[in-house]
């Protein structure tokens, strides 16, 4: 090798240890304001025990829907009760066992879970940021009130609010649809005052300006400029809005009788409640593979739900 080619890679591992140290000190503290080793530590230790108390309760379902009914009591609650070389068909026999009790339905009331949150998040976000780009950026008659009588709704139990919904949806023929369920998780004040708040920090009066000086119109400047900026604020939304659809249980208790339209929670708890149910390892299964779909979509959306919740934070 050549000392040439020797210069040269040393010059490159020079520049890139000086680049290093350049971005270490643009995002460093002054010395006044950095924590000390005492603070780091218990910094530390806090978020481990935090990150082990909302990990624990997913690691007790794994080993509990491995167990049977008298190996939910007669073995250790913190490890599995087979050897590992068995759990295969200590898996297997609790996913047939939560078939058979949900005689077949288990995963159809997944796919109407998904369809519940999916439908209503994607349809109560696109309303949400709507109505609070509408009051953030535009003076209209009523807009105060307006403003104020949906904060108020905030204040108000949704249980209040299930048996007249009912006998709105009964007198339009709409109970034991998968329409009952949708329409009223659509709507959501706190998806509204999560837009507006977005909207005043994240869109910039004078972008708007120019493109109304361009001659855009206010649907094309909604659709192609608003949208854009407010994409990580959307993602924030709809994350609220899924997981409060998907673990909403008492509006599809009462809108939804038929098997085929329950959603995983009403299905579950319809299997619990089953006099001759015993069997807890196959629920804890169940309420596992119930919860993976909200997990996974956490983790897939969780750095845009990152910088949601910062550019709401904002004030620019």
């Amino acid at each position: 090798m050549s000392s040439a080619t020797v210069e040269e890679r040393a010059r490159k591992k020079a520049e890139r240890k000086l680049e290093k140290q350049r971005q270490a000190a643009q995002h460093d503290l002054p010395r006044s304001m950095r924590p000390s080793a005492a603070v780091k530590t218990l910094t530390v230790v806090l978020l481990v025990l935090v990150l082990i108390y909302f990990l624990f309760p997913i690691y007790w379902a794994i080993i509990a829907s491995t167990k049977t009914p008298a190996q939910m009591t007669g073995s250790n609650g913190m490890w599995f009760a087979v050897p590992l070389d068995q759990l295969p068909n200590a898996i297997a026999t609790n996913y047939s066992k939560l078939l058979g009790w949900t005689r077949g339905n288990f995963w159809r009331w997944v796919l109407n879970s998904l369809i519940y949150s999916g439908v209503s998040a994607l349809i109560g976000t696109i309303v949400s940021v709507m109505a609070g780009y509408a009051t953030a950026k535009f003076n209209f008659r009523g807009k105060n009130a307006a403003i104020g009588i949906i904060m108020a709704c905030m204040l108000m139990p949704s249980a209040l609010l299930t048996i007249p919904m009912y006998s709105i949806f009964h007198t339009l023929h709409l109970t034991n649809t998968m329409l009952s369920i949708i329409i009223p998780c659509c709507v959501s004040p706190f998806g509204f005052f999560l837009g507006r708040t977005y909207a005043q920090s994240s869109v910039p009066d004078e972008l708007l300006e120019a493109a109304r000086i361009d001659g855009a119109s206010e649907a094309r400047i909604f659709f192609t400029i608003v949208l854009r900026l407010l994409a990580p604020a959307m993602v924030t939304i709809f994350l609220f809005l899924f997981v409060a659809t998907w673990n909403n249980f008492l509006l599809p208790l009462m809108m939804v009788s038929s098997d085929t339209l329950k959603p995983v929670t009403l299905g579950l708890y319809g299997m619990v409640s089953l006099p001759t149910f015993t069997d807890r390892g196959a629920l804890m299964m169940g309420a596992l593979l119930g919860v993976l779909p909200v997990i996974v979509l956490f983790l897939g959306l969780q750095r845009y739900w990152q910088s949601g919740l910062a550019a709401g934070a904002v004030k620019g």
